[in-house]
């Protein structure tokens, strides 16, 4: 591939994330509309809120890194909100809080935003070439 299709393939993909990083952020602002108004419900739901929200901003600075280490470390950034998201996640549903067919398809989200991110995280670092 030559490196301007090269260099218009990323920006895509880099667009893409942008955005789906913003809709998955929309439905963890609609999911925590939906939790019961129970204190346990209300502070786990909180806690999904803060990290869910925050992987697209996170990534949105990464995306104008100023420096390959820049963005490594805001990429590292979006990772850990990610992982952290899903542990809330599955806390709602083990806790009965939620159902778990309720949130399968912001969870199975949720996990393939882990793997992109990791992907991306080895990159920026160089180790998967």
């Amino acid at each position: 591939m030559s490196d301007c299709k090269e260099e218009g393939k990323r920006k895509k993909d880099e667009n893409d994330l942008l955005e789906r990083t913003k809709q998955f952020a929309l439905r963890i602002v609609r999911m925590y509309a939906a939790l019961p108004k129970s204190t346990e419900a209300q502070v786990l739901g909180k806690q999904v809120l803060r990290s869910g929200t925050s992987v697209g901003a996170n990534y949105r600075e990464a995306y104008r890194g100023r420096s390959r280490a820049e963005f490594a470390a805001k990429v590292g950034d979006c990772l850990r909100e990610i992982e952290e998201t899903s542990y809330w996640l599955e806390l709602i549903v083990d806790s009965g809080i939620m159902p778990e067919e309720r949130l399968s398809s912001l969870s199975k989200e949720c996990g393939e935003l882990i793997a992109i991110f990791v992907t991306i995280a080895r990159k920026a670092k160089g180790m998967d070439k």
